[in-house]
């Protein structure tokens, strides 16, 4: 898990700075609550709110270089955007299952997929950087509302509406 001195260090012995906006935002990421993921426009949102001053362009260029240094994972979900965690160096990476019709992300973890990624990377000569699956899925909800041809491009599903009001419940920052 990296603090500020860790991150400090490694961007030091890189030649970069680290910089106010780029503390806060390894901050975000350290108290978020699992499962949580930030899309850079999310993320602009919440320091928006808390007054931190930091333009969407530099939201985009540390959530990039935090995800070159291994510090943020960067997820392919079912929207239209980037979301991005905090890369734990567990031996259990998580993946996600997502539904293509409501978003809602639900993750697990597998260590046989882990195990098998760095089979194949060890094999090929290369290192792994990071393992990650996505299982796009249809909520049983929207098989039921007739998916794909009666459902409607906005409609959201009763659980995936109760996962947003849990969420919106917490307090995270």
């Amino acid at each position: 898990m990296y603090t500020a001195n860790s991150l400090k260090a490694e961007l030091n012995s890189k030649g970069w700075r680290l910089t106010p906006q780029r503390e806060v935002i390894l901050e975000v990421f350290q108290n978020l609550p699992q499962g949580k993921h930030l899309s850079a426009e999310e993320l602009f949102a919440l320091l928006e709110k808390r007054q931190e001053g930091i333009s969407l362009s530099t939201i985009y260029r540390t959530l990039k270089l935090m995800t070159r240094m291994g510090i943020l994972r960067e997820l392919e979900l079912a929207e239209v955007h980037k979301h991005y965690e905090l890369n734990t160096s567990s031996p259990n990476h998580h993946h996600h299952m997502v539904c293509a019709q409501c978003n809602m992300t639900i993750e697990f973890e597998n260590t046989s997929i882990l195990k098998q990624a760095t089979k194949q990377v060890e094999k090929s000569g290369l290192e792994l950087i990071d393992c990650q699956l996505t299982i796009y899925t249809i909520c049983p909800e929207a098989v039921r509302k007739g998916w794909p041809a009666v459902v409607s491009s906005d409609w959201v599903c009763s659980r995936a509406i109760r996962a947003a009001e849990l969420e919106e419940g917490a307090s995270f920052l």
